[in-house]
């Protein structure tokens, strides 16, 4: 193909493993309960029997297999009842503040709510002299540091140079599918929220000349009033992610522990700027405690981005006496949150988040994504996108796998007569052609994608759904809602902490 050429992108494959087949182990338990009291009636030689047993095996078979948006009968049972003994043991209520612990020194630690309160930030030497802050998971034993990241775009440049960025892109992500690679997850988040104007009139009032016409200063002023608040601006992130087991020899010979541990991450990421350049990535920074403390407080309260944007642009200034940037950790979690059925109350603003359940089926253009970016001013927007690298022994386990699993169900369709339907062809296409891919030395990624809408006035909170589910539609994404647990799915939508991808699992 010519590089003046635009290149099409498709052959998203879902990944379908479960305990037997497609199904989980209760799915699994349930068709078997169902498979013996349909033959309860044999056995006892009673066909009055089976107007009892045949109808309840029908209702396990149905519990076992139907779906509705995605998830099968008995998976909405244990997300119900899940949900239900939060709410009964008001473990969906989260409060901090004068309700936080604190250390015996005194001090409060970051104190985050849900599945985020596991996580510990550390501060090490980015070897340049300055702080990175790094995100301790202990429960994985994973090492997370967070870079704010600026890119040119793909939309207004030419198709060529547009190819070149996209294969930088796909050639970093493919240079950590290795054996044993020290970093386990990559994820990029992209935050779009109406700008408030701040920085812009922060800068101004300090850059005006007291000898200016009072004209110009009051043109000046009635220009910003309108232009700032119609701006929009776009802060983006990428998270790397270091996991301990696979890097302990490396961390060994670091010195061990934590310090050890932090400084390999800091050698990873020093030594991926080359990649990332070639990707038209720009790193603004790596984001140092304060930084990554104030990503997190500006998600949880929406409302805290004014004060702070203009409190960051003041200390630029040489002679600034006040609070330096960012947030104190101490600071960086809610006052309290809510978890509900089907949304996320935290502070003042109300978060829904949807996870991506399908890519599109045909190909598309690299900029297929934008429309899910776009400016809204009712609400602001989070898309993050996870990575998982996988190494080549287990990406050929993978795929031989599904290679199986497709073959087997290809043959007992010719068995039993059914046609092939266009859909299943395609995707043993799919298969093929990445198997071809993978040994000739591509790598394969597992990856998602879940979007964050957050609203700070509740009456806007199902409009903004609407334009989001529309705005996918448009992009070619099948989208649902994360019902019943969307204070895990608020902290990989709209949070930079690199969060990781579910476990495999029937139907994902």
């Amino acid at each position: 193909m010519s590089q003046t050429e635009p290149v099409l992108y498709g052959g998203w494959q879902s990944e379908r493993s479960g305990f037997m087949g497609n199904l989980s182990g209760l799915g699994f338990v349930l068709v078997a309960a169902a498979s013996v009291i349909a033959l309860v009636p044999i056995y006892i030689r009673s066909w009055s029997a089976a107007l009892l047993t045949l109808p309840l095996a029908a209702v396990l078979l149905v519990l076992a297999y139907g779906r509705v948006l995605g998830l099968s009968a008995d998976e909405w049972i244990v997300l119900a009842v899940r949900h239900q003994i939060a709410v009964a043991t008001n473990k969906n209520l989260f409060f901090s503040g004068a309700f936080a612990p604190r250390a015996k020194d005194g001090s409060q630690p970051m104190d985050l709510p849900g599945p985020l309160a596991r996580l510990h930030l550390l501060e090490a030497p980015d070897g340049l002299g300055g702080q990175i802050g790094i995100m301790h998971n202990p429960i994985e034993n994973t090492y997370t540091a967070v870079a704010q990241v600026k890119f040119p775009g793909l939309a207004l440049i030419d198709t060529e140079r547009q190819n070149v960025r996209v294969k930088g892109w796909a050639a970093f992500l493919r240079s950590h599918c290795k054996e044993d690679g020290a970093i386990t997850r990559l994820s990029i988040h992209q935050r779009s929220l109406p700008d408030d104007g701040a920085a812009l009139r922060s800068w101004t009032e300090r850059h005006t000349s007291p000898d200016a016409p009072a004209v110009a200063v009051q043109a000046l002023d009635e220009l910003m009033q309108g232009a700032g608040p119609a701006a929009t601006i776009r802060e983006t992130y990428l998270s790397v992610t270091l996991s301990s087991a696979r890097a302990r020899l490396a961390i060994k010979g670091a010195g061990g522990g934590q310090i050890g541990a932090a400084a390999v991450l800091v050698r990873e990421i020093n030594a991926m700027q080359g990649s990332l350049s070639s990707a038209g990535l720009q790193v603004t920074e790596w984001l140092p405690p304060r930084g990554l403390a104030q990503t997190i407080r500006t998600a949880f309260d929406p409302e805290a981005q004014l004060s702070l944007s203009a409190r960051n642009t003041a200390a630029d200034d040489a002679n600034w006496e006040g609070a330096p940037k960012g947030v104190d950790p101490e600071l960086a979690g809610p006052a309290a949150t809510e978890s509900g059925w089907g949304l996320y109350r935290h502070d003042g603003a109300w978060t829904v988040s949807y996870q991506v359940r399908g890519f599109p089926q045909s190909e598309v253009y690299a900029t297929f994504l934008q429309p899910l970016l776009r400016p809204r001013s009712n609400a602001r927007r989070s898309l993050t996108v996870v990575y998982e690298p996988i190494g080549p022994t287990k990406a050929r386990q993978e795929l031989a796998r599904e290679k199986t699993k497709r073959d087997a169900a290809r043959k007992l369709r010719a068995k039993t007569g059914r046609a092939e339907s266009e859909d299943e062809r395609r995707e043993s296409m799919t298969a093929r052609s990445q198997d071809v891919a993978r040994a000739s030395g591509h790598g394969v990624l597992r990856f998602t994608a879940l979007i964050a809408v957050t609203v700070t006035d509740l009456e806007q909170l199902e409009t903004a759904c609407a334009e989001l589910q529309a705005d996918a539609s448009s992009a070619g994404l099948e989208i649902r809602r994360v019902w019943g647990a969307q204070d895990a799915a608020f902290a990989v939508s709209a949070l930079p902490l690199g969060q990781g991808l579910p476990d495999r699992r029937a139907g994902i």
